[in-house]
């Protein structure tokens, strides 16, 4: 008999805490390894901390004195997380001692898309290696690990029997849509698009994946000199032509705007469609789809069924059962699982935001014009005029001779005259290569033309007057966080710490700043990390904070959601309106391709129009109501919002909502009390 038995845990069974250790924390010659050599002989039992030579443990059924020494550690290089005394099943997979554990696995369905729904460091990963086959479970034993027998006999009874059974015999063939790093880019350098496709052409369907996912003209390109939504479509394209049993996609809409994450999802879900397949519906439902991703909006309209992971990130992950789209995401925004009783979070996210239309008076309207429009009382600016602006930008290297007619050439952006207040959040809507970041730029004062003496960004705006040469917002005070973030950021030597202190100190002094800003995104578990050593979403929270240090009267955010979990897209939305508009009253411009996100958070919204690249116009603010629908009228796809916690939803195409909406011309729809059939 297998001495792995899947079993029901019991109160005297299960193990009630789980002691971590951070191996970055606590290397030789720190202070955390230096505290715990010296009590690791302090206690009588011995054993409960060990330290032998470059390895530290601490065993997690260690006598209270020891734990107690071991969470007074320096560095909070040690951690001691309590686990639920409800998990039902033992353990699937330990990395070793004082490591990460997952509970349960994901159990995909043949034919159908399998969403996977939870927090950054909880064990997606995890769970995608080991359905994939490049990683073995132990079942909790590290130290004498299971054979495949065992681990298809731990799982009888259930979907995954049959699905490990195939792995063991080696009759499922796996395609896997990897996270995107700097490393994955560098390593294909020098190798064409079309190539590295039509090498891994299994189904004879590169053209018509290509077209579909708009890659068609970027086919001759080098993929290292692919920009970052360039690169994830490239990926996609390079894992759906596989002829693969299953397919997994890790973060697969990434760097991507809205209507390129409507066509990956529209890809990804045609893997289940049987006139994809030349069996037929016999080949379609057989295929397996497994999907990680943060935007809640595709998550619900890319999947079929939903599996969250809940527990504590870097600790423990916990896999829940199955359920439908919506009740799995609602689940997991109320931080309540309730076929399993189990609330892993003390709050609930909701995503209600009141569409509040105000219109300018123009006996007190500023003019941006001398860039010297004095403040109201207390620090209050008003409302506040930008001129019409025009921007063009030659992507024809100097001496190259190309006919004026030849499209892509060059690239305008035409910005309409428009305003904003204090106290609003202006959200700007438009494809990449629209001129979003541009226009931040030159709001910001940070093109070539602003920082030198010639005439600047209304050069050929009729309207402008010649006070206007330079009609930033530089003067009026300014924080940007950037596209990228700030490369100087990364690039620093020292700690967190440090970089906070030498950014926006005064800030750090504020206690409601720590407590609403600095506490809300958990940059305080950070102050002791190295910057370079941040991963993308750390990074990207600690950008957030510094921006909002900065004093300043508007705030020039460029996607902030980049890199973070969707549990932490929506606290950041809600700590940036928090800090900006309710406490100090500021603006704040943002960009970002998260429809929840940006729901979350505009006041009012900027909508680009025309060819991405070539020349676009970036409209007047205008309400959310009639921006949202101009904008989603151009992509041709309806939203609604939940019922319970007002998030926005996808409607399925050519479904009846989505008939009814279009015939309206209400193309996103603020109060939902309906289901989409």
């Amino acid at each position: 008999m297998s001495k792995f038995v899947r079993k029901k845990a019991t109160g005297d069974e299960i193990e009630k805490r789980i002691v971590i250790i951070d191996p970055d924390k606590c290397k030789p010659n720190s202070a955390a390894y230096a505290y715990l050599k010296r009590h690791s002989k302090a206690c009588n039992k011995g054993g409960c901390i060990q330290v032998e030579k470059k390895t530290v443990v601490v065993s997690e059924h260690a006598c209270p004195t020891c734990v107690n020494r071991a969470k007074q550690c320096p560095g909070d290089a040690v951690s001691v997380v309590k686990l639920p005394s409800n998990l039902e099943t033992d353990t699937t997979h330990r990395y070793g001692p004082n490591s990460f554990k997952i509970h349960g696995l994901p159990h995909p369905r043949p034919g159908c898309v399998l969403g996977l729904l939870g927090t950054n460091g909880i064990g997606k990963s995890t769970a995608l290696k080991i359905l994939s086959g490049t990683l073995k479970p132990n079942l909790g034993n590290f130290v004498t690990p299971a054979e495949w027998q065992d681990i298809v006999t731990y799982y009888r009874g259930s979907d995954l029997q049959n699905y490990f059974t195939r792995v063991l015999e080696n009759q499922l063939k796996v395609a896997v849509k990897p996270q995107l790093d700097a490393a994955f880019q560098r390593r294909l350098r020098g190798k064409k698009v079309k190539d590295m496709i039509k090498s891994r052409d299994e189904r004879n369907k590169m053209n018509e994946i290509c077209a579909s996912l708009d890659l068609t003209h970027l086919l001759e390109r080098d993929v290292g000199k692919l920009s970052g939504g360039e690169l994830q479509r490239f990926v996609v394209a390079c894992t759906l032509v596989k002829d693969a049993d299953v397919y997994m996609f890790d973060e697969a809409t990434s760097f991507l705007d809205v209507k390129q994450r409507l066509q990956v999802t529209e890809a990804i879900r045609a893997l289940c469609d049987k006139t994809m397949w030349e069996g037929g519906e016999e080949d379609a439902m057989s295929k397996y789809v497994v999907v990680v991703e943060h935007d809640l909006a595709i998550l619900d309209y890319m999947s079929d069924f939903v599996q969250c992971l809940y527990g504590c990130p870097g600790a423990y992950g916990v896999v829940t059962k199955r359920s439908n789209v919506r009740n799995g995401i609602n689940q997991f925004l109320a931080g309540y699982i309730e076929q399993e009783n189990m609330r892993f979070r003390n709050h609930a996210l909701t995503f209600k935001v009141a569409a509040t239309d105000f219109f300018v008076n123009d006996d007190v309207a500023g003019e941006l014009e001398d860039g010297k429009q004095a403040a109201a009382t207390e620090g209050k600016l008003g409302t506040i005029r930008y001129p019409a602006m025009s921007k063009t930008y030659s992507t024809v290297a100097k001496g190259e001779n190309v006919p004026d007619s030849k499209p892509g050439t060059s690239f305008t952006l035409n910005i309409e005259a428009g305003d904003f207040r204090d106290g609003e959040v202006i959200a700007l809507m438009g494809e990449n290569g629209c001129g979003k970041t541009t226009f931040m730029e030159l709001l910001a004062g940070n093109t070539k033309d602003q920082r030198g003496k010639e005439s600047t960004i209304g050069t050929n705006a009729n309207n402008v007057s010649s006070d206007t040469a330079n009609p930033s917002l530089a003067s009026l005070g300014v924080s940007y966080k950037t596209q990228n973030n700030n490369p100087k950021h990364r690039k620093f030597e020292g700690t967190v710490r440090d970089l906070l202190e030498e950014t926006i100190n005064s800030s750090l002094c504020d206690r409601l700043f720590r407590l609403l800003v600095v506490r809300a995104l958990q940059v305080e578990e950070l102050e002791d990390l190295k910057v370079s050593s941040l991963s993308g979403g750390e990074m990207q929270r600690l950008a957030i904070t510094i921006c909002l240090g900065t004093p300043a009267s508007v705030y020039l955010i460029d996607e902030p959601s980049a890199g973070l979990d969707c549990e932490q897209r929506v606290i950041a939305a809600k700590v940036m309106k928090r800090w900006i508009v309710n406490h100090m009253g500021k603006t704040c411009f943002l960009v970002e391709h998260d429809f929840v996100m940006a729901t979350a958070m505009a006041d009012r919204v900027i909508v680009y129009e025309g060819t991405p690249g070539v020349e676009c116009t970036a409209t007047a603010p205008r309400s959310v109501n009639e921006g949202f629908n101009n904008f989603l009228k151009r992509l041709d796809v309806t939203f609604r919002r939940d019922p319970i916690n007002f998030r926005p939803r996808i409607n399925k195409k050519n479904s009846r909502k989505d008939q009814e909406q279009k015939e309206k011309g209400c193309y996103f729809l603020f109060d939902d009390d309906g289901e989409d059939d």
